[in-house]
């Protein structure tokens, strides 16, 4: 049985409908050759400001691609269209790529479940001669709440090998009171990147205390830029200060 809206609640242009999850269905040789979610980047939302992303979807069949349906979902209460419908572009004879965009906004999202379970992009595929193709699995990606981090590395101007304290704070989006919050017991690596030179290296690692506090002392060896990054979890994005410099005399 094909996926029936429940319910709906409009959020800008998007359906929201409680759903159901049938299996994949295939009848001839229409196949999904890729998917392509957000550019393949990592994708993360705050906790107000709504986030557009593309989605694209090559399919093939010996007869040629007639047209295809595309939605995201979220089990159990999100299936969503795209926002503007589908640009369909055919690569050849027999394959063809449609490709559309899509906005989630906090305000859909009821608390920060939604960064726990896959999202899913869903197609339904009709060839030419009348063969079709129903996926509800043709990609699973993750929308991770997002995370920021702050960093102040003092005193400045510092003596050359004398001690440094860099300071900086660790918080993450939290869709339920749409605001970021400290994020507290993760590993947070301090990074150096001497100036004249374009890479960060890593000094230590941190965990990050009460309230994502991240607090450290170094030895000041060399003019240049120190910050904070922090590795993206299952839930959570990767994050990194902006580089504070400090000049060692």
């Amino acid at each position: 049985m094909h996926i029936r809206s429940l319910a709906t609640v409009l959020t800008g242009a998007l359906a929201l409908s409680a759903l159901l999850a049938p299996a994949a269905h295939a009848d001839g040789d229409t196949t999904i050759t890729k998917v392509t979610v957000n550019g393949g980047a990592e994708l993360a939302l705050g906790p107000t400001a709504p986030k557009t992303f593309k989605v694209s979807v090559t399919a093939r069949d010996d007869s040629g691609i007639q047209d295809m349906k595309l939605h995201v979902s979220l089990p159990s209460y999100l299936y969503l269209a795209s926002d503007r419908g589908l640009t369909c572009t055919a690569a050849g004879a027999t394959t063809m790529t449609c490709s559309g965009a899509w906005t989630i906004d906090t305000r859909s999202l009821y608390d920060n479940g939604p960064a726990d379970d896959p999202w899913y992009v869903q197609a339904t595929v009709h060839a030419v001669d009348g063969d079709h193709l129903i996926s509800d699995r043709a990609a699973t990606f993750s929308v991770r709440r997002e995370a920021k981090l702050t960093a102040n590395a003092t005193p400045e101007p510092v003596t050359r090998n004398a001690t440094l304290t860099v300071n900086g704070r660790l918080t993450r989006a939290d869709w339920k009171t749409r605001k970021y919050a400290g994020y507290s017991g993760r590993s947070v690596k301090l990074q150096f990147r001497k100036a004249g030179t374009s890479a960060y290296t890593t000094v230590k690692t941190v965990t990050s205390g009460s309230g994502g506090v991240l607090r450290t002392t170094v030895r000041a060896t060399s003019d240049g830029y120190w910050r904070w990054h922090h590795t993206r979890t299952t839930t959570t994005s990767t994050a990194a200060a902006t580089g504070d410099y400090v000049d060692v005399r």
